[in-house]
């Protein structure tokens, strides 16, 4: 579990990718302290295990669905990712619920400086958008940011200067990619509702009748 509050950016200092598959060493400086193989880390919003460590780097496994269903594939020898380590249980909670289990990519359509900050508005798709509300959270890579405007068929966010300055989406233009994850109350608030309406599983019937509760004393 993450919170979607960037610790720092990495630099991929070794990628090797097969057809579907990736094996990637990440350079870094400060999540070092508690740093174990098998520990997770989230970079750019994606979950991964640490295979093995130094105490300048981790490398990282990408299996083939987190391939296919991330932004993972188009990064490169010296591309710039987010770090995030797991939430730790005394730490503070400043962003929202992160899983690191990514929804799908969105695609930056505009990048509009107003004042100091910068609206980003992202192509997504219906899948994704059906989860996000106005106000609500979404984690861009793996950044926690809030909505503040949405259409049919994409929605935007604002950036400050400091999430600019320390977060990838900020090196982004128009046209590049972003993974996804929507907020994860949205997501269970949606799958009960169309559950209690038939759309999804459906309720097993209750063998619970008046005949049994008065049998048992309950009259």
């Amino acid at each position: 579990m993450f919170t979607g509050i960037v610790e720092e950016m990495g630099t991929i200092s070794a990628i090797k990718q097969t057809r579907e598959s990736i094996v990637m060493t990440i350079g870094a400086n400060t999540i070092f302290e508690d740093m174990a193989t098998g520990a997770s880390i989230a970079v750019n919003g994606v979950c991964l295990t640490v295979t093995s460590f130094t105490d300048k780097s981790f490398s990282v496994d990408v299996m083939p669905e987190t391939f296919r269903a991330t932004g993972l594939k188009v990064l490169k020898r010296g591309s710039k990712v987010n770090l995030e380590r797991a939430m730790g249980m005394t730490g503070r909670f400043g962003g929202h619920f992160v899983s690191g289990h990514v929804d799908g990519v969105g695609r930056i359509l505009k990048k509009t400086p107003v004042d100091n900050a910068v609206y980003y508005e992202i192509e997504a798709p219906e899948e994704i958008l059906h989860y996000i509300i106005l106000k609500g959270s979404v984690a861009i890579d793996g950044t926690s940011l809030t909505v503040f405007g949405l259409s049919d068929s994409t929605f935007t966010i604002s950036l400050i200067p400091h999430t600019l300055d320390e977060t990838v989406i900020g090196m982004k233009g128009s046209g590049e990619i972003v993974n996804l994850e929507c907020d994860m109350l949205s997501k269970y608030v949606a799958h009960f509702l169309s559950s209690r309406s038939g759309q999804g599983r459906k309720d097993k019937q209750s063998n619970m009748t008046m005949a049994f509760l008065e049998e048992h004393g309950f009259n």
